[in-house]
């Protein structure tokens, strides 16, 4: 039987913005997971936010690719003070380096194998 707790966002209808965050972690937690799990919270409370998908490989790379109806869902969330402080904790000590990428979804599409919820 298949963990239904891993599986990806779900597909939406185009257009909707993908923000896709990559990065390079430092050493060590300083408080890394607690916040995460609190953006998690918030990004979460965002009107017109679709949903996240996240991984990170062994090698220390991470993926977030954070999903929004519209460019103001991704301003709204840009602009939260609580947000924007945790910013500024992980360029202070969570990161190596980070890219961030804005995308437009113009064609969404999900494969689910039969008997898969």
């Amino acid at each position: 039987m298949s963990d239904l707790s891993v599986a990806p966002v779900a597909a939406h209808e185009p257009p909707y913005y993908a923000v896709v965050f990559t990065s390079v972690r430092t050493p060590g937690d300083h408080g890394y997971d607690e916040t995460s799990e609190r953006m998690e919270e918030r990004v979460r409370e965002v009107p017109g936010f679709l949903g996240m998908d996240s991984a990170r490989t062994p090698g220390g790379l991470g993926v977030t690719v954070g999903y929004f109806r519209d460019p103001a869902a991704i301003e709204r969330w840009r602009a939260d003070l609580e947000h924007r402080a945790a910013q500024e904790r992980g360029r202070d000590h969570w990161y190596e380096e980070y890219t961030v990428h804005v995308a437009k979804v113009e064609r969404s599409y999900r494969f689910r194998r039969e008997g898969r919820g």
